[in-house]
């Protein structure tokens, strides 16, 4: 009953393809009519659920593809690709974005560890990388309504948003991908926060030795754990969020030179090389085939 309900709420305020805002900071509805290839982007720690038809998402080779029997979970910044391959104007694409604020998902999580203590890994939980999908539960689907029904009085959304998405955060480390999203926002984990300084400065010179400083570990030992948590070396990561950043901005209109510097590419050659190494086409190519699209 409740996800019938948020896919009417959904519907209701969206009549174009693409992102709508909602007025809750952080929330955004979404339409697709269309089918999208899978294309790079990033994600920013965010939660994902579609109400109807399916979203595919791609990262390090791993292929996840999602309706409204599960919703995905991404506690970091992650460069992945992303598409809508089966929408059409007869089966169209449904669903909501929820951005999650690292310091208040670190606060419930620290308060529920608080409450009832640190719950053991699962075998599941540790294995989860990067992102994970979770399915929905009631917990969920009552609190995503509750958020959803506020949409269209800015009354409401100014005395009670804070508190419902709160109560969507909540249900989401109370939930499925529960103990993966708490081992990314608890206080432990500094890969995460490694994480989160290499996204807000690709622009920058970064090293191993200085993400390995930032996060208080050997050389060594950061790489092997940051392994474990993205399945790629960190190096191999932080190029991918530069690409895959880059690559959102010249789909965006930038010149490939302007986008090259902007994500802290010095040499041009260098940037193209692995660009095309990466996506099969060189930066320019691959500008004017999503223009074409």
């Amino acid at each position: 009953m409740c996800k019938t309900q948020i896919k009417n709420l959904i519907i209701s305020r969206t009549d174009r393809d693409g992102l709508t805002e909602t007025g809750i900071p952080g929330v955004r509805l979404f339409r697709a009519t269309e089918a999208i290839p899978c294309i790079p982007v990033v994600y920013d720690p965010c939660a994902v659920a579609i109400v109807s038809g399916a979203k595919e998402a791609v990262f390090d080779g791993q292929r996840y593809v999602y309706d409204d029997s599960e919703y995905l979970c991404c506690p970091m910044s992650m460069p992945v690709k992303a598409g809508t391959p089966a929408a059409s104007p007869e089966a169209p694409l449904y669903g909501v974005m929820i951005a999650l604020d690292p310091p208040i998902m670190t606060g419930l999580a620290m308060e529920m560890e608080n409450a009832s203590g640190v719950l053991p890994m699962t075998k599941e939980a540790l294995r989860a990388q990067g992102i994970k999908l979770a399915r929905w539960d009631d917990g969920f689907a009552d609190a995503l309504l509750r958020l959803l029904q506020l949409v269209g009085s800015r009354t409401d959304i100014a005395v009670l948003g804070k508190a419902r998405l709160l109560e969507v955060y909540y249900a989401i480390l109370k939930g499925d991908a529960g103990l993966f999203a708490r081992q990314a926002f608890g206080t432990g984990n500094a890969i995460a926060r490694s994480i989160a300084h290499v996204s807000s400065n690709l622009d920058a010179t970064i090293s191993i030795d200085d993400m390995a400083s930032r996060a208080g570990m050997s050389r060594a030992v950061f790489h092997r754990k940051f392994k474990q948590v993205t399945t790629m070396a960190p190096i191999q990561f932080v190029k991918s969020m530069r690409l895959n950043n880059a690559a959102m901005k010249i789909a965006g209109g930038m010149t490939v030179s302007e986008a090259a510097m902007d994500v802290g590419y010095v040499s041009p050659s260098q940037f193209s090389r692995e660009f095309k190494r990466l996506y099969g086409q060189s930066p320019r190519q691959w500008g004017e085939a999503q223009q074409a699209l």
